[in-house]
Protein backbone atom coordinates (compact mmCIF):
# COMPACT_ATOMS: atom_id res chain seq x y z
CA UNK A 1 0.00 0.00 0.00
CA UNK A 2 3.02 2.30 -0.33
CA UNK A 3 1.39 4.00 -3.33
CA UNK A 4 -1.29 5.43 -1.01
CA UNK A 5 1.33 7.68 0.61
CA UNK A 6 1.61 9.66 -2.61
CA UNK A 7 -2.13 10.32 -2.97
CA UNK A 8 -3.84 13.55 -1.95
CA UNK A 9 -6.44 13.60 0.80
CA UNK A 10 -9.10 14.14 -1.87
CA UNK A 11 -7.97 11.10 -3.85
CA UNK A 12 -7.84 8.98 -0.70
CA UNK A 13 -11.36 10.10 0.23
CA UNK A 14 -12.62 9.17 -3.24
CA UNK A 15 -10.99 5.74 -2.97
CA UNK A 16 -12.56 5.22 0.44
CA UNK A 17 -16.02 5.95 -0.97
CA UNK A 18 -15.44 3.47 -3.80
CA UNK A 19 -14.29 0.84 -1.31
CA UNK A 20 -17.45 1.39 0.70
CA UNK A 21 -19.49 1.00 -2.50
CA UNK A 22 -17.82 -2.36 -3.07
CA UNK A 23 -18.75 -3.44 0.44
CA UNK A 24 -22.35 -2.24 0.05
CA UNK A 25 -22.81 -4.09 -3.26
CA UNK A 26 -21.48 -7.34 -1.78
CA UNK A 27 -23.47 -6.89 1.45
CA UNK A 28 -26.72 -6.26 -0.42
CA UNK A 29 -26.30 -9.66 -2.07
CA UNK A 30 -25.20 -11.39 1.13
CA UNK A 31 -28.33 -10.20 2.95
CA UNK A 32 -30.38 -12.06 0.35
CA UNK A 33 -28.28 -15.20 0.70
CA UNK A 34 -26.48 -14.44 -2.58
CA UNK A 35 -22.97 -13.56 -3.71
CA UNK A 36 -21.14 -12.03 -6.68
CA UNK A 37 -20.25 -15.32 -8.36
CA UNK A 38 -23.54 -17.06 -7.63
CA UNK A 39 -25.51 -14.40 -9.48
CA UNK A 40 -23.50 -15.07 -12.65
CA UNK A 41 -24.20 -18.81 -12.38
CA UNK A 42 -27.90 -18.49 -11.54
CA UNK A 43 -30.20 -20.16 -14.06
CA UNK A 44 -27.27 -21.29 -16.23
CA UNK A 45 -27.71 -25.03 -15.72
CA UNK A 46 -24.86 -27.37 -14.80
CA UNK A 47 -21.48 -25.78 -14.17
CA UNK A 48 -18.73 -26.79 -16.61
CA UNK A 49 -15.11 -25.71 -16.59
CA UNK A 50 -14.19 -23.27 -19.39
CA UNK A 51 -17.84 -22.39 -20.10
CA UNK A 52 -18.78 -18.71 -19.94
CA UNK A 53 -21.20 -17.54 -17.24
CA UNK A 54 -23.62 -16.04 -17.96
CA UNK A 55 -23.86 -17.58 -21.41
CA UNK A 56 -22.96 -15.11 -24.17
CA UNK A 57 -21.20 -12.91 -21.57
CA UNK A 58 -22.32 -9.63 -20.00
CA UNK A 59 -22.07 -6.68 -22.37
CA UNK A 60 -22.77 -2.98 -21.93
CA UNK A 61 -23.86 -1.50 -25.26
CA UNK A 62 -23.04 2.06 -24.17
CA UNK A 63 -19.53 1.66 -22.76
CA UNK A 64 -18.67 -1.44 -24.89
CA UNK A 65 -17.42 -3.16 -21.73
CA UNK A 66 -17.75 -6.93 -21.45
CA UNK A 67 -17.09 -9.67 -18.91
CA UNK A 68 -17.75 -13.30 -18.06
CA UNK A 69 -16.97 -15.71 -15.23
CA UNK A 70 -15.47 -19.14 -15.60
CA UNK A 71 -13.10 -21.62 -13.98
CA UNK A 72 -10.24 -23.65 -15.38
CA UNK A 73 -7.23 -23.17 -13.11
CA UNK A 74 -6.35 -24.63 -9.76
CA UNK A 75 -4.45 -21.80 -8.08
CA UNK A 76 -4.54 -21.80 -4.31
CA UNK A 77 -7.90 -20.66 -2.97
CA UNK A 78 -9.44 -19.77 -6.34
CA UNK A 79 -12.91 -20.98 -7.35
CA UNK A 80 -12.91 -19.14 -10.68
CA UNK A 81 -12.32 -15.71 -12.18
CA UNK A 82 -13.84 -12.91 -14.20
CA UNK A 83 -12.36 -12.03 -17.58
CA UNK A 84 -12.95 -8.38 -18.49
CA UNK A 85 -12.72 -6.73 -21.90
CA UNK A 86 -13.14 -3.51 -23.83
CA UNK A 87 -14.53 -3.83 -27.34
CA UNK A 88 -13.02 -1.71 -30.12
CA UNK A 89 -15.89 0.81 -30.51
CA UNK A 90 -15.50 1.79 -26.83
CA UNK A 91 -11.77 2.51 -27.00
CA UNK A 92 -10.15 5.91 -27.34
CA UNK A 93 -9.59 6.86 -30.99
CA UNK A 94 -5.81 6.38 -30.92
CA UNK A 95 -5.95 2.77 -29.68
CA UNK A 96 -4.82 0.35 -32.38
CA UNK A 97 -3.84 -3.33 -32.07
CA UNK A 98 -0.29 -4.25 -33.00
CA UNK A 99 0.31 -5.97 -36.35
CA UNK A 100 -0.48 -9.67 -36.24
CA UNK A 101 2.59 -11.58 -37.44
CA UNK A 102 1.23 -14.86 -36.07
CA UNK A 103 -0.18 -17.78 -38.04
CA UNK A 104 -3.30 -17.59 -35.85
CA UNK A 105 -6.07 -15.15 -36.82
CA UNK A 106 -6.86 -12.25 -34.51
CA UNK A 107 -10.23 -10.50 -34.30
CA UNK A 108 -10.34 -7.31 -36.34
CA UNK A 109 -12.46 -4.22 -36.92
CA UNK A 110 -15.21 -3.73 -34.34
CA UNK A 111 -14.49 -7.23 -33.02
CA UNK A 112 -10.88 -6.38 -32.12
CA UNK A 113 -11.48 -6.50 -28.38
CA UNK A 114 -8.81 -6.07 -25.72
CA UNK A 115 -8.60 -8.12 -22.54
CA UNK A 116 -8.08 -5.91 -19.50
CA UNK A 117 -7.65 -7.95 -16.32
CA UNK A 118 -8.91 -11.07 -14.56
CA UNK A 119 -10.48 -10.88 -11.11
CA UNK A 120 -9.81 -14.06 -9.14
CA UNK A 121 -12.59 -15.16 -6.75
CA UNK A 122 -12.76 -17.68 -3.91
CA UNK A 123 -15.58 -20.11 -3.09
CA UNK A 124 -17.40 -17.45 -1.03
CA UNK A 125 -17.47 -15.01 -3.94
CA UNK A 126 -14.76 -12.76 -2.47
CA UNK A 127 -12.03 -11.27 -4.72
CA UNK A 128 -8.56 -12.56 -3.88
CA UNK A 129 -6.39 -11.58 -6.84
CA UNK A 130 -5.90 -9.74 -10.11
CA UNK A 131 -3.96 -11.08 -13.09
CA UNK A 132 -3.29 -10.61 -16.81
CA UNK A 133 -3.00 -13.28 -19.47
CA UNK A 134 -1.27 -14.03 -22.75
CA UNK A 135 -3.17 -13.41 -25.99
CA UNK A 136 -4.05 -17.04 -26.77
CA UNK A 137 -5.94 -17.38 -23.49
CA UNK A 138 -8.75 -15.04 -24.55
CA UNK A 139 -8.35 -14.86 -28.34
CA UNK A 140 -8.09 -11.07 -28.23
CA UNK A 141 -6.37 -8.61 -30.51
CA UNK A 142 -3.18 -7.38 -28.80
CA UNK A 143 -2.90 -3.75 -27.75
CA UNK A 144 0.16 -2.25 -26.10
CA UNK A 145 -0.03 -1.28 -22.45
CA UNK A 146 -0.11 2.45 -23.28
CA UNK A 147 -3.37 1.83 -25.16
CA UNK A 148 -4.85 -0.61 -22.63
CA UNK A 149 -4.25 1.39 -19.42
CA UNK A 150 -6.62 4.25 -20.46
CA UNK A 151 -9.36 1.63 -20.96
CA UNK A 152 -9.43 1.07 -17.19
CA UNK A 153 -11.35 4.34 -16.78
CA UNK A 154 -13.70 3.42 -19.62
CA UNK A 155 -14.83 0.08 -18.20
CA UNK A 156 -18.37 0.31 -16.82
CA UNK A 157 -21.40 -1.97 -16.76
CA UNK A 158 -24.45 -0.41 -15.14
CA UNK A 159 -27.49 -2.37 -16.38
CA UNK A 160 -29.44 -5.03 -14.49
CA UNK A 161 -28.28 -8.27 -16.19
CA UNK A 162 -27.40 -10.60 -14.57
CA UNK A 163 -27.69 -8.44 -11.45
CA UNK A 164 -27.25 -4.69 -10.98
CA UNK A 165 -25.30 -5.12 -7.74
CA UNK A 166 -22.83 -7.45 -9.49
CA UNK A 167 -22.34 -5.00 -12.37
CA UNK A 168 -21.85 -2.04 -10.05
CA UNK A 169 -19.41 -4.11 -8.02
CA UNK A 170 -17.24 -5.15 -10.96
CA UNK A 171 -17.27 -1.57 -12.31
CA UNK A 172 -16.20 -0.27 -8.89
CA UNK A 173 -13.35 -2.80 -8.80
CA UNK A 174 -11.82 -0.97 -11.77
CA UNK A 175 -11.98 2.33 -9.88
CA UNK A 176 -10.73 0.89 -6.58
CA UNK A 177 -7.82 -1.03 -8.08
CA UNK A 178 -6.99 1.31 -10.96
CA UNK A 179 -3.32 1.72 -10.07
CA UNK A 180 -2.84 -2.01 -9.41
CA UNK A 181 -4.49 -2.97 -12.71
CA UNK A 182 -2.35 -0.43 -14.58
CA UNK A 183 0.82 -1.87 -13.02
CA UNK A 184 -0.23 -5.39 -13.97
CA UNK A 185 -0.86 -4.37 -17.59
CA UNK A 186 2.55 -2.67 -17.85
CA UNK A 187 4.18 -5.72 -16.24
CA UNK A 188 2.32 -7.93 -18.73
CA UNK A 189 4.04 -6.21 -21.65
CA UNK A 190 7.42 -6.47 -19.95
CA UNK A 191 6.97 -10.22 -19.41
CA UNK A 192 5.84 -10.70 -23.02
CA UNK A 193 8.89 -8.78 -24.26
CA UNK A 194 11.30 -10.77 -22.09
CA UNK A 195 9.73 -14.07 -23.17
CA UNK A 196 9.96 -13.06 -26.84
CA UNK A 197 13.64 -12.22 -26.45
CA UNK A 198 14.36 -15.51 -24.64
CA UNK A 199 12.52 -17.78 -27.09
CA UNK A 200 13.14 -16.25 -30.50
CA UNK A 201 11.91 -19.32 -32.36
CA UNK A 202 8.47 -19.25 -30.70
CA UNK A 203 5.35 -17.20 -31.35
CA UNK A 204 5.10 -15.57 -27.93
CA UNK A 205 1.39 -14.79 -28.22
CA UNK A 206 0.53 -18.44 -28.92
CA UNK A 207 3.02 -20.02 -26.51
CA UNK A 208 1.08 -22.32 -24.16
CA UNK A 209 3.99 -22.24 -21.73
CA UNK A 210 3.13 -18.59 -21.01
CA UNK A 211 -0.41 -18.24 -19.71
CA UNK A 212 -0.38 -15.83 -16.76
CA UNK A 213 1.73 -12.73 -17.44
CA UNK A 214 1.31 -10.87 -14.13
CA UNK A 215 -0.49 -11.50 -10.84
CA UNK A 216 -1.25 -9.67 -7.60
CA UNK A 217 -3.13 -10.80 -4.50
CA UNK A 218 -5.76 -8.37 -3.20
CA UNK A 219 -7.87 -7.85 -0.09
CA UNK A 220 -10.60 -5.20 -0.25
CA UNK A 221 -10.97 -4.96 3.53
CA UNK A 222 -7.25 -4.50 4.07
CA UNK A 223 -7.03 -1.80 1.43
CA UNK A 224 -9.94 0.08 3.00
CA UNK A 225 -8.16 -0.05 6.34
CA UNK A 226 -4.93 1.20 4.74
CA UNK A 227 -6.78 4.07 3.07
CA UNK A 228 -8.39 5.08 6.36
CA UNK A 229 -5.01 5.01 8.11
CA UNK A 230 -3.49 7.16 5.37
CA UNK A 231 -6.32 9.66 5.78
CA UNK A 232 -5.92 9.68 9.57
CA UNK A 233 -2.21 10.30 9.19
Amino acid sequence: MDDLKHLSKESLSELLVIGQQLKIAALSLKKGGLNIVGECLKGQGDFYELSHYPQDDVYDAESKSQYYFHAHRGINGEYGHFHTFMRAPGMHASAKPIKNTSTEPWPSGNDALSHLVCISMNQEGVPIGLFTTNRWVTGEAWYRAEDVVPMIDQFEVDHAFPNLAVNLWISAMFRFYKSEIAELIVSRDEVIGEWQSKYLERDVFEDRDLEIASFKTIDVDQKIIAIQRALDA
